[in-house]
């Protein structure tokens, strides 16, 4: 058992339903998958500013015309944004500036969805990215066996253009259970060389549909190896679906979670979680 603690730090008023997370120059990069903004939260001064994604941006979008973003990741200047893949609507990938917040470019990536479907030999039912990272050579994009299947696992995308990758593979991780229901993946980042992930468990055989929540653990791969290292349960109760970097020492990782609620509320609770390696 790994040693950690976890305590709300604060909460943000003005976004609902957090899905994913991204800490640049004290500056919190927050998503929502019920809206199109990006949210920024300037953590000295607790001030909270927006940024449209779309041309008729919203927040607490019906459930099957919302676009689903859950994936934050960042490479030097560039913050890149994912939808799920978790139905036709939920497949856009945006780009923006990391300093400006503006929109460089949106691209449909549907097509490199459904190469990804086949080489993991699923269907769309089973098909759910939660988190992406990216490493400046590699993407590693975290399938959520949240549908039938029940399949979690990897994808790593070699090439900086996701348009023309060199390579997709597809590593399936067995995960365990929380009280009898299995856990499946909600965020990842990369720190050292190792992949740290979240991954909840939620009483749903299905990618579109919410269930009952009985908690989250940590968990961490060898991107060398592509093995599990360890998973650690943080909580019976919370569904966290965002983790990003706060601060690191030889002997302690310090992250930021961020918990999806689930409903049409405008706030959200962050979380530290301290866990010592």
């Amino acid at each position: 058992m790994y040693r950690f603690t976890l305590e709300l730090l604060f909460q943000i008023i003005g976004i609902g339903s957090a899905s994913g997370l991204l800490l640049k120059n004290d500056q919190l990069n927050i998503i929502s998958d019920n809206g199109t903004y990006l949210y920024a939260y300037e953590m000295k001064t607790s001030h909270l500013s927006r940024q449209p994604l779309t041309a008729h941006p919203a927040e607490n979008i019906a459930k099957k015309l919302k676009p689903d973003f859950e994936a934050i990741t960042s490479y030097g200047n560039v913050i890149y944004l994912f939808g799920s893949g978790s139905r036709e609507n939920r497949t856009q990938m945006v780009k923006l500036d990391a300093a400006t917040k503006k929109v460089i470019e949106t691209r449909n990536i549907s097509a490199l969805y459904k190469k990804m479907q086949g080489i993991a030999r699923i269907n769309s039912d089973n098909f759910n990215i939660e988190g992406v990272v990216f490493t400046g050579s590699d993407w590693y994009f975290f399938n959520r066996g949240n549908g039938g299947a029940g399949k979690n696992g990897f994808f790593k995308v070699t090439g900086a253009s996701l348009s023309k990758p060199s390579k997709i593979s597809f590593k399936e991780i067995q995960l365990p259970e929380i009280k009898g229901v299995s856990c499946g993946f909600t965020d990842a980042i990369e720190v050292d060389g190792k992949l740290y992930f979240l991954a909840a468990a939620e009483d749903s055989n299905s990618t579109y549909q919410d269930g009952a929540v009985f908690g989250t653990l940590i968990g961490c791969i060898d991107i060398e190896k592509m093995t599990l290292d360890f998973t650690q349960q943080i909580t019976d109760q919370h569904k966290f679906e965002g983790i990003t970097l706060k601060h690191k020492t030889a002997g302690l990782l310090s992250f930021l979670l961020c918990e999806d609620n689930d409903s049409e509320l405008l706030k959200s609770d962050i979380y530290e979680l301290k866990l010592n390696r």
